[in-house]
Order: structure tokens, then C-alpha cells, then sequence
């Protein structure tokens, strides 16, 4: 390419990026890691020239240079970038890549998010009443929850379970809050069919959990409550961090022998001369159905029955795990001949098109035995008074009680 004279010289921009700023011939520009030179592992870098003998090191250049002519701006130019060079590049490696000391890093694939990052507090109370057979269980509120949605919030909900036994039948929750790390539910949730014994051998998990409209709800946490820990008619309140899923022991679950627990009232009407049979309601029933939950009702028998006039049945509830049915049976019978008989009560899933399942029953008479015996044999002893009491269902049952 031809200049004319007097024309200014024209530059390409990859050119005018190549060119550095100082005067002379084009140089590259020098990276930054010109400046920080690297030295292989196990070489220590060699002892570093002070910056102050940048003047030495121009004579030494100078010196080795040869003798043929004088030296040119350009010359010291270049010498004074090779001084520069020499002096930051040692400088700089002595100061940050010290030989005797390694630089230490995290470990990062050991690191576990939940360990340093709370999952949050949760606040609520537990109330057992002994009389009625109940478990209360009032959420109040929770504080810092680790948030599990893109916007930083979450959506939680608690959900209740007694262990040891089925979740399904079991599961109890509250409403979901949305966008919020510091929910107030103030909500309580109630147990039936609570007995002593299950405060001494079971124990209430608490989940907190993020409710998802297009996947999986998340858990956040949980906390654990050994009910032998609560005095009956005593409500007694909790403050608890909420920690990791733990996971649940099944080999010594023993209830998920029971098919559930139903509440029966018994009563001898000396007026009307029969007994009287409630049905008052079931509790953590076995689901049946595909969705996780069954369609009940109950039926009843006073055997033995000859001319099988005895049976009676209530209401079908529809997808519950825990009816509620309140009904009432009237058998018209002699005080005296109810020491020979025996109630049987049998819990049953309707289908539609199909035989129905039978989800469990319970006997109370003379052949009884524990609680089935003496519930029994209250009723013998009141005359006219309602006795009510709790009692679990089992997958057998002797006599046509199967047959629905």
C-alpha cells in the first residue's frame, strides 16, 4: 500500500489493538500473566532482584548487548520493558506463591448445604385428654423457614403422623401458607382413639413441607415427640429446631397389625328392654381404595342370631380414613339373656360394581377377652348409662361377620 506525502497513515482496528501505547516499533500488549509468571511444582522461584536495581539490570542488558552500533530509544525502550518485567514477574511470585506454604482450598464435594443453613423453628403445643381418648395438637407458628421456591419463599404446610403405623391412616395437616418464610397457622389437629397405651409406646413426627403445584412437595424439616413424655390433661408447649428426614424403623411395627380403632357405645335401656349399640366413629382405618383412602360403614350383629334379624348397618362416608357416623341400633332382648350373646361389629370399604372389602371388625361379649370383655361387662353393671369406649380393629373375626 502506497503513502502519499503529508497523508496520515491509516490503521486497522486489529491493528490499533496489537499497537502499544508507548512510541517505537508495534509491540504486542503484554498479558496480565506476563506480570505473574508461573513455575512448575517443586521448582522454587529464583531469589527475586530488588526493585531498586532496575538500574543494574539495564547496565547488565546493555552490557551483553553488542558493540555495533549505539543503542537506539527504541533499545531502551524494550530494556526498560525487560527491567520492568524482570523486576515485577520475580517480585511477584515470591510474594504470592511462597514456596514452603501450599495454598489450602475447600472441599467442596465433602460441603453439605443443611449443615451450615438452618432449617427453621417451629412452635406448637400438645394436649392430652385422657377422658375423651384425644390428642390435640395446635400448630402456632414457625420462624426462619429455609426457603425452597426460585422467588427465595416458600409455601409451607405441617403434616402429622404417629409412629410406629400407616401413614395414610394417620396423617393429619394443616392448611398451606403461601410466600412466606414465618407462617402463623394457629391451627389445632386432633387424634382420637388415643389410649394409654399408645402414649407409652408411640411418638408424634412433625413435618414442615413446601407445597408445589406442578411437582412434588418438598420437605424442609421435621422434629420428633415421644408421647410418653406428655401428663394427661396437661398441655405442655414446644419450641424445636427443626432437623434432617430420619428415616422409619418398620421391623417391630406392631400396628400395622390393626386395622384401625372404632368408638362403640353400649347401653341397657331397662324402659324399652333391649340394648342399645352406638356407632360413633372410626379412626386411622386401613385404606383400601387406589386413592388412598376407603369408603366406610359399619355393620353390626348380636349373635347367636337364628332368625338373622340382628344385623344393622350405617351410612357409607365417602374417602375418609376417619367417619364419623353417630348412629344408633336398638335390640329388643331380656337383661337376663345377654350374658349368652355376642355383638360383633365389622368395618366395611364400598365399592361400586364390585364385592366390597372388609377393612376389620371387633367382638364384645362373654367369649371377649381385655377391654372387649370389660366394656362388656360395664354395660351388665349400669343399667340405663351409656358406656363408651375405643377399641381396635383386627383382620379376624370368628363367625359370618365376612360375609358381606
Amino acid at each position: 500500500m502506497t503513502q502519499r506525502r503529508g497523508e496520515k497513515p491509516t490503521i486497522s482496528i486489529q491493528e490499533h489493538m496489537a499497537i502499544d501505547v508507548c512510541p517505537g516499533p508495534i509491540q504486542p500488549i503484554k498479558q496480565i500473566s506476563d506480570y505473574f509468571p508461573r513455575y512448575p511444582r517443586g521448582l522454587p522461584p529464583t531469589a527475586p532482584p530488588a526493585l531498586g536495581r532496575a538500574g543494574s539490570l539495564r547496565s547488565s542488558a546493555s552490557a551483553g548487548r553488542s558493540p555495533e552500533g549505539p543503542a537506539t530509544p527504541a533499545d531502551n525502550l524494550r530494556s526498560d520493558d525487560d527491567d520492568l518485567d524482570r523486576a515485577f514477574g520475580a517480585s511477584s511470585a515470591s510474594a504470592f506463591l511462597p514456596p514452603s506454604k501450599k495454598e489450602e482450598e475447600p472441599d467442596v464435594e465433602g460441603y453439605d448445604s443443611d449443615d451450615s443453613t438452618t432449617l427453621g423453628t417451629l412452635e406448637f403445643s400438645l394436649l392430652y385428654d385422657q377422658e375423651n381418648n384425644a390428642l390435640h395438637c395446635t400448630i402456632n407458628k414457625a420462624k426462619g423457614l429455609k426457603p425452597m421456591d426460585h422467588n427465595g419463599l416458600s409455601d409451607p404446610y405441617v403434616k402429622l403422623h404417629l409412629l410406629p403405623g400407616a401413614s395414610k391412616a394417620n396423617k393429619l395437616r394443616t392448611k398451606t401458607l403461601r410466600n412466606t418464610l414465618n407462617p402463623v397457622w394457629s391451627e389445632t389437629l386432633t387424634y382420637y382413639g388415643i389410649t394409654d397405651e399408645d402414649m407409652v409406646r408411640k411418638t408424634l413426627r412433625i413435618s414442615v413441607c413446601d407445597e408445589d403445584k406442578f411437582r412434588h412437595n418438598e420437605f424442609i424439616g421435621e422434629t420428633r415427640i415421644p408421647l410418653k413424655k406428655l401428663k394427661p390433661n396437661q398441655t405442655k408447649n414446644f419450641y424445636n429446631c427443626l432437623e434432617k428426614q430420619l428415616p422409619i424403623d418398620k421391623t417391630d411395627d406392631k400396628s400395622l397389625e390393626e386395622r384401625g380403632r372404632i368408638m362403640i357405645s353400649l347401653k341397657y335401656s331397662s324402659q324399652k328392654c333391649g340394648l342399645v349399640v352406638g356407632i360413633i366413629r372410626c379412626a386411622h382405618l386401613a385404606a383400601m381404595d387406589a386413592n388412598g383412602f376407603s369408603d366406610p360403614y359399619v355393620k353390626t350383629y348380636l349373635k347367636p342370631d337364628e332368625n338373622k334379624k340382628s344385623k344393622h348397618k350405617t351410612a357409607v362416608k365417602k374417602k375418609t380414613l376417619n367417619p364419623e357416623f353417630n348412629e344408633e341400633f336398638f335390640y329388643e332382648i331380656k337383661y337376663t339373656e345377654l350374658s349368652k350373646k355376642t355383638l360383633e361389629v365389622t368395618v366395611w370399604d364400598y365399592d361400586i360394581g364390585k364385592s366390597n372389602d372388609f377393612i376389620g371388625g371387633v367382638s364384645l361379649g362373654i367369649n371377649a377377652n381385655g377391654e372387649r370383655l370389660k366394656h362388656w361387662f360395664d354395660c351388665l353393671k349400669n343399667k340405663d348409662k351409656k358406656i363408651e369406649r375405643w377399641h381396635t380393629l383386627t383382620n379376624e373375626l370368628p363367625g359370618s361377620g365376612f360375609n358381606d
